[in-house]
């Protein structure tokens, strides 16, 4: 039989001067949490498109009824890592 096995996972971003950090936790059970950071520069975050952004992009987008070819943005997953974002 097994237990419930609640799993808590957070990420922490952080922008700064020279960039952004991300702070990963993970926490399972009873086990200590268990963090990994790790930062971006400004040059590879140029152009970032973030989830609250991307959300009022598709919204302009709907309105305006049309879709620009080829629309790509560097975006950041679920996980903290850099990804892209097509449309």
């Amino acid at each position: 039989q097994l237990r419930p096995h609640p799993t808590v996972k957070t990420v922490h971003i952080v922008s700064h001067e020279h960039g952004m950090t991300v702070t990963r936790t993970l926490q399972e059970g009873e086990a200590e949490p268990q963090s990994l950071g790790f930062s971006y520069s400004r040059a590879k975050l140029r152009g970032l498109l973030l989830e609250g952004a991307s959300l009022l992009l598709l919204r302009l987008l709907a309105c305006r009824q049309t879709m620009p070819p080829d629309l790509v943005f560097p975006a950041m997953n679920t996980e903290g890592d850099l990804c892209t974002s097509s449309y």
